[in-house]
């Protein structure tokens, strides 16, 4: 089918693979958004969700969908092929050899209820708060560094350290191993810190898996009065001890994915404050629009391009029959720009009130745990910045000329961010 706003045959794109839609996918996704809100591209079989209410009603539906493939969607395509009007057996007898089988956004209710819980003894009101405290100082330490010049490479020189350190002091990392995990996760090639796409040295779960088995069970052996102790005495719902492997799959889980995210979060925003001067002005003369304006970056840009889940059972979306077997992709990117739900949907507006409605962070039981956190380290790394400098642009250099702009994104459908970021300021 020929959309005209797009100038071409939208079924000729494929969204997967197609590295003109890494710089902006937004035309293609409200092309098929306007042909129908929930409807099968061709090259790999897969129904993009790209209504706002049809993305909500799937991602709150954890009866008729699994999780199962939410990280890997059609690839590498589940072990067997999925018939009939109930897979939910076949999900069973294979899910151990679906990647990242023991990672929390692929598991379902129950085992998805019990691992969820022990995350939220991870995030507790007071321990955010804590952490917190703890960002501010760390945001300063960051940009003495990061600022030391009149220019800097914002997501490697600031970025990537700070997320990563505020979740290391959130899950209870010693600050005399602090160190070790910046030269494993940051400095080594193609690991979780890097923005490059390279070929990873080593995988940095295992690191994480290695380091967190080592911690919960010398606290189990030896407790003391600090946070690892919390996170190795957590329970289970029912009263259970969960086995140290799942205590440590949900704290790699959180350090691996809330880093990333913040990180393409807090870029975006710095991007945009260095585009746009009038806006830049409004957030210098009144930091109380910092929230606000995080919001609305959120849903312009949102760090998550969406989400996968397999149909289980046949299942109705938005009008549209999937039968049972069916990936889905619920593309926030797309939801978040739906003129159904936004006035105006690819303007960005400081004082849009529904802001906050967007799925930037997902919706129901499977939302982005680390949301609140994500949020904090954005207003106290913008506060931050514009403490410590009386303005900021972009770096022509390396960026090119404000009308014809270069910036490369992410290599991936499933995630949405800058991989480099230069800046000047003064």
């Amino acid at each position: 089918m020929t959309d005209k706003s797009v100038g071409t045959d939208i079924d000729a794109v494929d969204f997967f693979t197609d590295n003109k839609l890494l710089h902006d996918p937004y035309e293609y996704l409200a092309a098929v958004r306007d042909q129908c809100p929930v409807r099968r591209e061709p090259h790999h079989d897969v129904v993009m969700i790209t209504g706002y209410e049809e993305a909500v009603a799937a991602y709150n539906d954890n009866v008729r969908f699994s999780s199962c493939t939410s990280v890997t969607g059609p690839f590498p395509g589940f072990p067997v092929p999925l018939e009939g009007d109930d897979v939910s057996e076949l999900i069973a007898q294979h899910r151990d050899q679906l990647p990242f089988n023991d990672q929390l956004p692929t598991l379902d209710p129950p085992l998805h209820s019990d691992h969820r819980a022990l995350l939220s003894k991870m995030i507790t009101p007071k321990r955010l708060k804590e952490n917190e405290e703890f960002m501010w100082r760390l945001a300063d330490r960051q940009f003495d560094e990061a600022l030391a010049g009149g220019k800097c490479e914002f997501v490697s020189d600031f970025g990537n350290p700070f997320a990563m350190l505020v979740i290391a002091d959130l899950l209870g990392v010693p600050e005399s191993d602090h160190d070790d995990f910046k030269d494993q996760l940051l400095t080594a090639t193609g690991t979780i810190g890097s923005s490059d796409g390279d070929e990873m040295h080593h995988s940095p779960l295992e690191y994480l898996y290695g380091k967190f088995t080592e911690y919960i069970t010398d606290r189990r052996e030896n407790p003391r009065d600090d946070v690892l102790t919390g996170l190795a005495s957590a329970l289970f719902p029912d009263g259970r001890t969960p086995p140290v492997n799942d205590v440590v799959c949900v704290a790699a889980n959180l350090f691996a994915a809330g880093q990333e995210t913040t990180v393409r979060l807090v870029s975006t925003a710095v991007m945009m404050i260095a585009e746009d001067p009038a806006l830049h002005a409004k957030l210098r003369a009144d930091r109380s629009l910092i929230p606000g304006f995080i919001e609305e970056a959120l849903r312009v840009e949102s760090p998550i391009r969406g989400d996968f889940r397999l149909s289980k059972v046949p299942v109705t979306v938005g009008g549209v029959d999937l039968p049972a077997g069916t990936t889905v992709m619920l593309n926030n990117a797309a939801a978040n720009r739906d003129p159904r739900r936004f006035t105006d949907p690819d303007t960005f507006d400081l004082n849009r009130a529904n802001a906050r409605q967007h799925i930037a962070f997902g919706r129901g039981a499977h939302s982005c745990p680390g949301a609140p956190l994500a949020r904090a380290e954005a207003k106290v790394s913008l506060n931050r910045l514009l403490d410590r400098t009386t303005d900021i642009w972009i770096d022509e250099d390396k960026h090119g000329p404000a009308d014809a702009r270069r910036y490369k994104y992410l290599p991936t459908f499933i995630l949405r961010g800058l991989t480099r970021l230069y800046i000047e300021f003064s």
